[in-house]
């Protein structure tokens, strides 16, 4: 029998996947292709939600929880995935420059959020108001890293790839059996297809759909990400991922010639020189009105447990939420609140 049936390959399946391993359990992962979202992720993680001047909830637990979890990962799987870079916003007032200083006093924002203004002059980029420079800040090459772990996986044999079929799970209160797999625990990391989990589906998760693009622009010289309405991240050899678009109703993973038009649009905003399209990419992400995770144990079955919701910051929640859980199952200790999916079972 082993401890953990992970359904799910994105990042919350493999944070989870990684955080049982660190702690000498046996796992099985299934891959069910329907973690579209990880694989086109920005990988992106800031403190910050620069829309509202507001903190990250319990942002600086999850940075150094992040921190130590892919520096793990990083010397388990002899590669580099979590790149430390500023992220400038660029302002385009006098106005956004005093809002920014009257963000920066606050408690929650100080640590993030520096007084100091950055004048850099970025080839290819007009910025006469200058940038506000938010700390910790950074990104995860996502897509390197699942390929990569999930060839560890299937190495150590603890990978399936398969469409998880919900009809063939036969619950024990002692363990759950699925097909020839009997395991102690089965973690749902499905993302946006939680739709169609029967444990699951009534809770509140909603699609984000969000497009991105890679541009080539040879002219422009930047080592740091820019961000105003999108974001502008450096990827070497003259190239840029650009994104990212939100759409509510569109729940396809198909890229739109309106989220293109948008996002040339805004890239016109942030740069002057001349770019050129090399992908355009689409992903559902997996959100929560509250925009809070899903994290906790079906309130019948007690070996049955969720970890959804990462919405746009999968990096930068996944391992303290797999953490959270793996420690609410192993050792008890409550989840919060915040993320409990009990906030909305007691509403019903």
């Amino acid at each position: 029998m082993i401890d953990y049936l992970i359904i799910g390959s994105g990042l919350a399946g493999i944070a989870f996947a990684e955080t049982a391993l660190q702690n000498q359990k046996k796992i099985v992962v299934i891959d069910n292709n329907q973690n579209v979202s990880s694989t086109v992720a920005a990988g992106l993680y800031n403190p910050v939600i620069l829309k509202r001047f507001t903190a990250v909830w319990n942002a600086q637990e999850q940075l150094l929880i992040l921190d130590g979890f892919y520096k793990n990962l990083e010397l388990k799987l002899n590669q580099t995935f979590n790149f430390k870079k500023p992220i400038l916003r660029k302002f385009f007032s006098i106005e956004e420059q005093n809002n920014w200083f009257v963000a920066a006093d606050k408690t929650g924002l100080s640590p993030f959020l520096s007084t100091k203004l950055r004048t850099d002059k970025f080839q290819g980029i007009d910025a006469p108001y200058d940038y506000g420079e938010v700390k910790q800040t950074g990104y995860v090459d996502v897509v390197s890293l699942l390929n990569l772990y999930k060839v560890y996986l299937q190495d150590q044999n603890f990978l399936q790839t398969e469409i998880f079929d919900h009809d063939a799970l036969v619950l024990h209160n002692e363990f759950i059996q699925y097909k020839d797999i009997k395991a102690k625990h089965i973690i749902f990391a499905e993302g946006f297809g939680m739709h169609q989990n029967p444990f699951f589906k009534d809770l509140p998760l909603d699609g984000a759909k969000g497009e991105l693009l890679i541009i080539k622009a040879p002219e422009l010289s930047l080592d740091v990400i820019v961000n105003t309405s999108v974001f502008i991240l450096p990827l070497g050899n003259q190239l840029f991922k650009v994104g990212a678009t939100y759409n509510w109703e569109d729940k396809t993973n198909t890229p739109t010639q309106a989220g293109k038009e948008e996002l040339i649009d805004r890239i016109k905003e942030i740069i002057t020189c001349d770019f050129e399209i090399i992908s355009h990419f689409a992903g559902v992400r997996p959100t929560v009105k509250d925009r809070k995770p899903l994290v906790g144990t079906h309130q019948q079955y007690s070996n049955v447990h969720i970890l959804n919701g990462l919405g746009t910051r999968g990096v930068m929640l996944g391992p303290a939420m797999a953490k959270a859980l793996f420690e609410n199952i192993e050792q008890d200790i409550p989840l919060p609140p915040e993320i409990n999916i009990k906030r909305f079972v007691k509403k019903k």
